[in-house]
């Protein structure tokens, strides 16, 4: 566990663990079902991060925890927030390249 973050919960997570379990028994339903879970963790680890670094900065400023630790948590939170702007414009651009396509 990194500064709260479970790495192995994260790892279970991952898309290839899932694939491989999964082979061939999931409907199309259940694969978007799955996929917004994913999403939806993936963006409550986000917020959770963020939410520690504040709790981070006020334990600074009460003297108990160090300079660096709070330097830590904010660049993981800020890495991870750049992270997922970055996996929402991919999104957003593979659904306009989508609707561009011609039937």
């Amino acid at each position: 566990m990194i500064q709260g973050i479970d790495l192995n919960a994260l790892h279970s997570m991952s898309p290839v663990g899932n694939a491989s379990e999964k082979t061939g028994s999931q409907t199309p339903a259940e694969s978007i079902r799955n996929f917004g879970a994913y999403l939806s963790d993936a963006l409550d680890s986000v917020a959770a991060q963020e939410k520690n670094v504040q709790v981070m900065n006020n334990k600074f400023l009460l003297g108990q925890v160090s300079a660096d630790e709070v330097m830590i948590a904010s660049e993981q939170a800020m890495l991870s927030l750049q992270l997922t702007t970055q996996v929402r414009n991919k999104v957003i651009e593979a659904y306009q390249e989508i609707m561009r396509t011609q039937i």
